[in-house]
């Protein structure tokens, strides 16, 4: 028999099993299993990963070709068009120089007539720089198939006019973060985008307008651990600190203060202890601000603390 016709009807791992009825080892909550994993929804522990697909291949009436890499949008034709090769042919063999030779001029004609139009010339010249400065600053694949897709909305709005293409590269990859609430300091951004400041901000607020971003406003706490993490601060001035910033933030004091710099402030105060110190410089450093704006911030702290 077959394998398609054994497997042709597969069972819906979404469903739980009777190991699931036994709950967590951990907490005793729900366990849950998708196509992915097994994991708690109480404690989020992980049971079991890389569960077998049982689902049967879908049948089509037609023969399909299913061939090529899956589209993207980091790419100005989105991965469709081809490249030729150099030494070797499609058996691995080495080629002689004569075809050698021959390749490198069809791949000299075939770069020539890689754009079309000059829009599209603009278009990967940008999705270049986005994924340049996505690569700098350490953003994941998600989120720059997220900015290369800002990018081109931004040029079908013609957004472009009037603006360099490395600040709408870098507001693009900067906004990405923003709607995905990751915290990135815009100092960072501009050292990686080689532009000026103004101009990364003056596009980015742009494109916020424009597009109708659902860019939320940052908070002092989602800037913690990067913080504490270049400075190597122990758990508890973690776990000090990140109160102390929650705290601000119910009570409003961090209200219309500058997210990493009260967010240094707060890190900052809470490492005031005998065995372990910081200095205003060090913070300050670390989180791109200047060494009052985190004085004043933690007066700030100290006046409304109980």
């Amino acid at each position: 028999m077959a394998s398609r016709e054994i497997y042709a009807n597969g069972f819906d791992e979404d469903v739980q099993t009777d190991d699931q009825a036994n709950g967590c080892p951990e907490c005793g909550g729900r366990v849950e299993t998708n196509t992915v994993e097994t994991v708690c929804e109480e404690c989020g522990l992980v049971l079991t990963e890389h569960a077998i697909d049982h689902s049967g291949e879908p049948v089509y009436e037609e023969e399909t070709e299913r061939t090529g890499a899956p589209l993207t949008t980091a790419r100005h034709d989105r991965g469709l068009s081809t490249t030729i090769g150099r030494k070797r042919d499609a058996k691995g063999n080495t080629l002689p120089a004569k075809k050698r030779r021959q390749l490198g001029r069809l791949r000299r004609e075939q770069k020539r007539g890689r754009f079309r139009s000059k829009q599209e010339r603009n278009l990967g010249h940008g999705l270049g720089e986005v994924q340049r400065v996505a690569s700098v600053l350490d953003i994941d694949n998600t989120l720059r198939e997220q900015a290369c897709q800002l990018f081109r909305s931004a040029q079908s709005e013609d957004l472009l006019v009037g603006r360099s293409i490395e600040a709408m590269a870098a507001a693009s990859a900067y906004a990405a973060c923003r709607c995905n609430g990751r915290s990135l300091p815009l100092a960072d951004v501009v050292e990686a985008a080689r532009v000026g400041e103004n101009r990364v901000t003056n596009t980015y607020a742009t494109l916020n307008e424009e597009l109708g971003l659902p860019a939320q406003p940052m908070q002092p706490h989602a800037y913690l651990p990067r913080l504490a993490s270049d400075l190597d601060v122990p758990d508890r001035v973690r776990r000090r600190a990140r109160a102390l910033a929650e705290h601000a933030e119910d009570e409003c004091i961090a209200q219309g203060a500058s997210p990493p710099g009260f967010a240094a402030a707060c890190l900052y105060h809470a490492a005031r202890e005998p065995e372990y110190r910081l200095t205003q410089t060090e913070v300050a450093d670390v989180a791109g601000v200047t060494t009052t704006t985190v004085r004043n911030h933690r007066e700030t702290l100290l006046e409304e603390l109980p």
